[in-house]
């Protein structure tokens, strides 16, 4: 189990930052009631978190779900372009999780494609054509084991079983399959700004009835077509340090390892992947020291692995859906 090293934060905020892991859009009443506090309280240290912590609430596309390609990419850059190269990259809807390595000189990114030719222009036409890029590794994600709408958070196990099920939202009445309409593009478009935007801030942004959003939310939300997701900066928990691990298996254990991952503490995300490696992982760590520890230890130790190579971020640049500021 994690526990949090902060100055700044307490145990309060950890259960509210796990709540909102649960379901984003609860109310602070409905919060403040499982967690014991008043909504009062709740909607203040909310407010703390967003101006602290870089919290936001917002709408994800699940591309799994979806049946939609991704892709993580290493781009290997000229020193005095990686930085550009970066932000240019950050600015566009199909990325995430876009991170400087390898002191400045590389780009760690994974790609959300939102329409079939969106891979291929990235890929295919763009960085091919940028100067600053030198080497462009592409690997498919091909099964996730751990993150989606699965949060690092809950690896704090701030909240007990029961308080996580009873800020669970209620099913509705019937699960369609998981896909878009061209026509959920506002109220997508509004969520992805702010997840906990109400149903009239939602109605005026779709012109359509609140009745509808609610219904029609309510659907993609069920089908995983979309999840709510949680933003924050991991380094007010006393967590600093992050890092992309690239892991090399026999075929016959990349599932086994990658399950094997999904349960470790320092992992916000592991998937497999086709390519020179197998499994790809995102660790958060507190520092240098504790990512030493990790490598030698949990993940040294798995049956099956063969090669691990870690490339611990200098900067993360994007997160889920917006450019981080420093």
């Amino acid at each position: 189990m994690l526990e949090l090293e902060s100055d700044t934060l307490d145990p309060l905020d950890v259960q509210l930052l796990s709540a909102l892991e649960v379901d984003g859009r609860a109310s602070f009443s409905r919060i403040g009631a499982v967690l014991g506090v008043s909504d009062q309280t709740i909607a203040r240290r909310y407010r703390r978190l967003c101006a602290e912590a870089g919290l936001r609430v917002v709408a994800v596309r699940d591309a799994e779900r979806l049946g939609q390609d991704q892709w993580m990419l290493r781009l290997r850059c000229a020193p005095d372009g990686a930085t550009v190269i970066a932000d240019a990259l950050a600015k566009r809807p199909d990325t995430a999780w876009i991170g400087l390595a390898s002191g400045g000189t590389e780009i760690a990114c994974m790609t959300r494609p939102r329409h079939p030719g969106d891979h291929d222009d990235l890929l295919l036409g763009k960085l091919p054509r940028t100067p600053s890029v030198v080497e462009i590794r592409a690997q498919q994600l091909l099964h996730r084991f751990y993150g989606g709408p699965t949060g690092w958070v809950r690896k704090f196990r701030a909240l007990s079983e029961e308080q996580a099920a009873a800020l669970l939202p209620a099913p509705p009445e019937a699960d369609g399959p998981a896909r878009l309409e061209p026509e959920d593009a506002p109220l997508l478009a509004a969520l992805e700004r702010d997840g906990r935007a109400t149903y009239p801030e939602l109605q005026r942004a779709t012109g359509r009835s609140e009745s509808s959003v609610k219904r029609r939310l309510a659907a993609l939300l069920a089908s995983g077509a979309v999840y709510i997701d949680v933003e924050y900066r991991s380094e007010v928990l006393g967590f600093s340090k992050s890092a992309v691990l690239w892991i090399t298996t026999t075929p016959a254990a990349m599932h086994s390892v990658g399950e094997a991952l999904a349960g470790h503490d320092e992992v916000a995300f592991a998937a497999a992947t086709a390519g020179p490696s197998h499994v790809v992982v995102t660790a958060v760590l507190r520092d240098t020291a504790h990512l030493y520890a990790y490598l030698s230890g949990p993940v040294g130790r798995l049956e099956g692995v063969q090669h691990v190579e870690a490339m611990p971020f200098l900067r993360r640049v994007k997160q889920l859906t917006y450019q981080v500021v420093w």
